[in-house]
């Protein structure tokens, strides 16, 4: 935690005390200073917002005015990113492949508008460019796409495969088979690459109580990087052969400044690192503040030990497993039952200072990832210093709900 930096249960409490729970917050101090860190790591090059970890455009407008290096939006679906463009918002790279002919339909009309910034799409299939291209009438501008490429780790000699499961595309061969695919279609435009380690960005090696299980996937990432770096390096070369890429995107906050090293890079993802969920508290090769939360007020006492409070059931997406659960964080020492968990209407909460807590008293919790959390938030309260000094619209408070 930054020097300075009070993130007690007394200090949310006087800076809240006229708002009524439940609601969402963001800790601009931690923000800022889990920006700088990134940026650290980052070693000069760009970083690119996730949106998706965001979800409030006050924010995203206000990230990218911080500093010249956060440069551009990694946007999630075509009509988010369509909305954003409307709003002025530019440079703007879809990480997600797109069946929503619709949307298509729109970008088309901006691609004829703003033939150069329009936003890229993601393909990693012939599939992807029929339907790009069955939305363009005969005097359409080109459509700017990248190409997705598998970032995953392939051991046992190709028989398991360690990452997440996104393009089909992984050799060099594949890549510039789309590539000579795309440059054959005079209304597509080859104008990016991107390669996602999920397994490296998305998974703490330091995981709470599994030793062994925290150094096997150190030994997995350490490999899987290397081999990736080499591979991206040659896909990139042989993909420069046939077209100029304006982009080369990797990585994520877990892997900034894996990434970052790589020549063949132009620029990195980060997002969740922002608010920093519970899920990034168990890394070893950086340390962010949490930066994002949300108070619940507690209406029950089913017994002297058991705070109960109202709703909180705010899961994350994934397996399933118990590490999507909502974390409780103020009070320290808060716990979920493990029988309830987080409800959704009531989340009973024990440990030693449940027993002090009263009807009308409030707790604050950490969701287990980053943007999810504004999706059961019409607003988040931006704090800053001892006070709120501004509370602003997430997507779903604007109306806004794109997956």
């Amino acid at each position: 935690m930054p020097s300075g930096l009070d993130q007690s249960h007394t200090r949310y409490e006087e800076i809240f005390t006229e708002v009524e729970a439940p609601f969402a917050f963001v800790d601009l101090d931690a923000m800022w200073a889990n920006a700088e860190e990134m940026l650290e790591r980052g070693a000069g090059k760009p970083i690119r917002i996730a949106s998706k970890s965001i979800r409030c455009r006050d924010l995203l407008k206000r990230i990218l005015r911080r500093d010249e290096r956060f440069a551009g939006l990694m946007t999630f679906t075509l009509p988010e990113t369509l909305w954003l463009a409307e709003s002025g918002l530019e440079d703007l790279l879809l990480a997600y492949p797109t069946a929503d002919t619709e949307a298509l339909g729109e970008l088309a009309l901006r691609s004829v508008a703003n033939p150069g910034d329009a936003p890229i799409v993601m393909v990693d299939c012939v599939e992807h460019l029929d339907a790009i291209e069955s939305v363009l009438g005969a005097g359409a501008a080109p459509v700017r796409v990248c190409i997705d490429v598998d970032a995953s780790w392939w051991a046992l000699g190709g028989r398991i495969k360690v990452g997440p499961k996104r393009s089909p595309v992984h050799t060099v061969e594949q890549a510039l088979a789309l590539a000579r695919e795309i440059e054959r279609r005079p209304q597509l435009d080859l104008a990016a690459l991107m390669a996602y380690e999920g397994q490296i960005a998305g998974v703490g090696d330091r995981p709470p109580g599994r030793r062994l299980r925290g150094a096997a996937i150190r030994a997995m990432q350490r490999r899987s990087a290397a081999e990736l770096a080499k591979r991206r390096a040659s896909i990139v070369a042989a993909i420069r052969e046939l077209a100029e890429l304006e982009i080369v995107n990797g990585g994520g906050t877990g892997s900034l400044e894996l990434t970052a090293g790589e020549d063949a890079v132009t620029e990195v993802t980060a997002g969740s690192g922002f608010y920093a969920p519970a899920l990034f508290d168990h890394y070893s090769r950086f340390s962010l503040t949490p930066a994002a939360g949300f108070a619940l007020p507690i209406v029950r006492k089913p017994a002297r030990g058991v705070a109960t409070a109202l709703g909180g059931g705010y899961l994350a997406s994934g397996s399933g497993d118990a590490a999507r659960l909502p974390v409780p964080w103020l009070p320290a020492g808060l716990e979920l039952d493990p029988e309830e968990g987080a409800g959704e209407v009531q989340t009973p909460l024990s440990g030693p200072p449940a027993a002090e807590l009263q009807v009308g008293d409030r707790v604050y919790l950490r969701h287990a990832k980053a943007g999810e959390l504004c999706e059961h938030f019409a607003a988040l309260h931006l704090v800053e210093g001892g006070e709120i000094v501004d509370v602003v619209p997430t997507y779903r408070g604007e109306g806004k709900a794109f997956l």
